[in-house]
Parts: C-alpha cells; sequence; structure tokens
C-alpha cells in the first residue's frame, strides 16, 4: 500500500511580482522622503501621511513576502489584532496632544496663522 504523502510546497511568488512588489515599495519611499518636506498646516497631518504611507509599506511587507496574503483566517485574527491595539494606542495620542503645553506657547500645536511672538514685535517694531 503506497503511502499518499503531500508534497506541497506552499505558495510560489514569480520573479516578476517580487519586482513589481520592489518598485511600488521604492516608488513609496520617494512619495515619503517628499511628503516629508511637504508642510500640511498642522503637524498631526504630517504625522498622519507619514503613517498611512509606512502602513501601506508594511502592509505589502507583510502580504507578499512574509506570505500573509496565503494564510488561512486564524492566522489573520492574530495578525489584525495587534494592528487595532496599536490603531487604538496611537489615536489616543492624537486626542491627548491637543491638550499639551508648552512653556511660552499658547498650546503644543502651532496653526499656520499665529506667528511666534519673537516674530510679531520684530515686525510691530519695523513699522
Amino acid at each position: 500500500m503506497a503511502h499518499a504523502a503531500s508534497h506541497e510546497l506552499g505558495h510560489r511568488i514569480g520573479f516578476k511580482v517580487h519586482f513589481t512588489i520592489l518598485a511600488i515599495l521604492l516608488v513609496l519611499t520617494i512619495i515619503t522622503v517628499y511628503a516629508a518636506g511637504i508642510d500640511f498646516g498642522n503637524p498631526n497631518y504630517n504625522i498622519v501621511v507619514a503613517m498611512l504611507i509606512a502602513s501601506v509599506k508594511a502592509g505589502l511587507v507583510g502580504l507578499f513576502f512574509m506570505h500573509l496574503r496565503y494564510e488561512n483566517p486564524l492566522i489573520w485574527m492574530f495578525v489584525i489584532i495587534p494592528f487595532v491595539l496599536l490603531f487604538v494606542m496611537i489615536g489616543g495620542l492624537f486626542l491627548d496632544n491637543p491638550t499639551r503645553t508648552v512653556p511660552g506657547k499658547d498650546s503644543y500645536l502651532v496653526s499656520a496663522d499665529k506667528a511666534p511672538a519673537d516674530k510679531k514685535e520684530e515686525a510691530h517694531a519695523a513699522h
């Protein structure tokens, strides 16, 4: 009686897919560097943009290079739950930031229409 062993080698991802993911990751890295130089008006927006780009990159690495794309739902549960907890914790930081104070400033966040006190005095003295 012959033994019916499974010789499944797992999921093979071709060179073309790896190269495509590499190209996407490189483009997203360039976008990250470009976005770091842009002022979105609020420091929190800069953080949100950077985190979104980093999340997409981490997702691509997890899906294709760690082969999560082919895993069963139980493994997905163990991947998703820590991310949900991470987003709750980061969301708590965004809720806490506006309540912070820095000595010499009205609030932790500096809006675009408010100039620092030194600049206001210099502008007033110039007139």
